[in-house]
């Protein structure tokens, strides 16, 4: 028998990494698909090749599967509703983000996973990747000295349609939660407040703001600022943003496509108006998977060894932090402590 028993819900606008991830692991087993439109659940299991129960009610499909396991893949408002089911079912859950709506729902949802024992891991795929494991680990070094500021530019015009260009907060609330996640892990520093001006550009085919400022105070005394944009037509960033942390001994850069680079300053050259520094290696020494992939494999590692992962509910909690008082502070015009 397999040793995770997994019941999928919210098949109608899955991913497909979930699915495929599950293919590969040898002990993991799809045993239900679930989604409050049936016939989504049956498309999906009938292009994946599962020959699975589906289900509309998580609950029912649950105890007739006895899975252990929850893939959480529904939209974000259906999240506290199906991760609050699945722990009061007896199951640990892996789930997209964001954990929660509310900073209200996310205490919640901790709360009960206290109660129940069970796991809540939340996907930050884009903490699983070879560079930024590279920037995260070079700074942890302390090579360029105490940290002093970090700073993210992200500039994209993607063209969704649909719901995302009819929301009111559509930078922040869908894709800025991977920037501050970022921010955290490359520096290993939680946010104090938040100033956030939004706006939305000229030319901007959203109905809601898709621009926005951030300014962050982080609690081991630095500054993390955010400037993005999802209308900006040319010279776009990377996905992963482009990065810059100043230190007193030093720099580092990240293009979110290519190495990090790092200067510091040449201690064996005698002080000058502008210092003169030296270039470091950045190795790139990661080798686990790539985005999904590498997340998922840290989620059921955790799991395996009885550990929180590294994206647990209890983590993860400060990055919806940041997300929902940058919106909270674009609405009142003023400093939000977090």
């Amino acid at each position: 028998m397999k040793e995770h028993k997994v019941v999928v819900a919210g098949c109608g606008g899955m991913s497909n990494e979930w699915l495929d991830y599950a293919a590969k692991r040898d002990n993991v087993e799809i045993v239900g698909l679930v989604d409050i439109f049936e016939e989504s659940a049956q498309s999906m299991a009938k292009k994946r090749g599962l020959d699975v129960p589906t289900f509309t009610d998580l609950s029912v499909a649950i105890e007739e599967t006895g899975a252990n396991l929850v893939f959480d893949v529904t939209i974000p408002s259906s999240h506290k509703q199906i991760v609050t089911t699945a722990l009061k079912a007896g199951c640990n859950v892996f789930g997209e983000k964001p954990m929660a709506e509310s900073m209200k729902d996310a205490r919640e949802i901790i709360k009960l996973t206290e109660q129940t024992g069970k796991r809540y891991s939340v996907m930050q795929n884009r903490r699983y990747l070879k560079q930024i494991r590279a920037l995260h680990d070079v700074l942890k070094t302390g090579a360029i000295g105490t940290i002093g500021s970090i700073h993210a530019n992200f500039f994209l015009g993607p063209h969704f349609g649909g719901f995302r260009e009819e929301m009111d907060n559509v930078l922040i609330l869908d894709m800025a939660i991977h920037t501050f996640d970022q921010a955290r892990f490359i520096t290993g520093a939680d946010p104090v407040s938040v100033y956030c001006h939004e706006y939305n550009p000229p030319g901007s085919w959203y109905k809601g703001n898709a621009s926005a400022i951030c300014i962050f105070e982080m609690n081991d005394g630095s500054v993390f600022s955010y400037n993005g944009s999802w209308c900006a037509q040319g010279l776009g960033t990377s996905w992963e943003s482009e990065w810059r942390v100043t230190g007193s001994e030093g720099s580092a850069k990240w293009d979110g496509f290519h190495t990090p680079i790092v200067e510091v300053v040449d201690e064996e050259q005698s002080s000058s108006f502008i210092h003169a520094f030296k270039a470091l290696d950045v190795p790139e020494r990661w080798e686990g998977q790539s985005g999904h992939f590498g997340c998922l494999d840290e989620m059921f590692d955790a799991l395996e060894h009885g550990r929180r992962a590294e994206t647990d509910c209890t983590d993860n909690i400060k990055s919806i932090a940041m997300v929902l008082g940058a919106v909270e502070s674009a609405r009142t015009h003023k400093k939000v402590f977090l």
